[in-house]
C-alpha cells in the first residue's frame, strides 16, 4: 500500500478519528501516529483539523492542540459555534470539511499519496477530485464498530482501507481512567454537521 519514496501528506479530521477511536475503546498517540507514516514514505505534512471552544474556560482539546503544534503537525483550527436544539439539547457546530478540502487540493501536486483519517462520506468527491490528479489516497476509519464510522461511498472511492483497530497496536494506547491527562492522547470536541 505504501512505497518508502512516495510523498505522503495525512489530513487528520480531528472529531472523526476521535470518535473512531472512542467507537474502538482506544486512544491516539499522535507520536506513534507521526512516526509511523514517516516509516511507510517521506512524510511532508501532517494536518490536524478541529473546531474549538473558545467561550469555555477550559477546553479539552486545547492541551492536545498545543502539542501538535509543537510536535510536527500543522494546527487547522476554527471556532465552534455552539447552539440549542429543538429539544433543548447543548449542540456544537464546527464542520471542517471545507479547509481539508481545501488544503488537499492545494498539496495534490507535490504528493504521490493522501491519508485521509476520515470516515466522512462528504468526502468522497475530494477522493476522486485528487485520483484524478495522480494522487492516491488511502481512508483511515473503521468499519469493526456498532455502525461502522466509515460511509460505504467513501471507502469504495479511496484507493486503500485502513481499518483503524488494525493500527491499534502501533499507534494507540488503551484508554485513560477519567480525569487523568496524558500529552498525545485524544480529547476532542463532538461536533455536528
Amino acid at each position: 500500500m505504501f512505497y518508502r519514496d512516495e510523498r505522503l501528506a495525512l489530513f487528520i479530521d480531528g472529531s472523526n478519528l476521535y470518535a473512531a477511536a472512542k467507537a474502538l475503546d482506544f486512544d491516539i498517540d499522535y507520536k506513534l501516529l507521526r512516526t509511523e507514516f514517516m516509516r511507510r514514505g517521506k512524510l511532508l505534512r501532517a494536518f490536524y483539523y478541529t473546531a474549538l471552544l473558545e467561550n469555555e474556560e477550559y477546553s479539552p482539546i486545547r492541551p492536545l492542540v498545543d502539542w501538535l503544534n509543537y510536535n510536527g503537525f500543522t494546527m487547522v483550527t476554527k471556532t465552534a459555534k455552539e447552539y440549542t436544539d429543538s429539544m433543548g439539547r447543548r449542540k456544537v457546530k464546527g464542520n471542517m470539511d471545507i479547509e481539508l478540502a481545501v488544503n488537499a487540493m492545494e498539496l495534490a501536486p507535490h504528493v504521490d499519496h493522501i491519508v485521509l483519517f476520515s470516515g466522512d462520506g462528504d468526502f468522497r468527491p475530494l477522493v476522486e477530485s485528487l485520483q484524478r490528479q495522480g494522487v492516491r489516497v488511502s481512508v483511515v476509519s473503521t468499519i469493526r464498530s456498532q455502525p461502522p464510522m466509515i460511509s460505504d461511498d467513501l471507502r469504495r472511492q479511496a484507493d486503500n482501507f485502513i481499518e483503524l483497530d488494525e493500527l491499534r497496536d502501533v499507534v494507540g494506547r488503551p484508554p485513560r481512567p477519567e480525569g487523568t491527562y496524558a500529552q498525545t492522547s485524544n480529547s476532542e470536541v463532538e461536533t455536528t454537521e
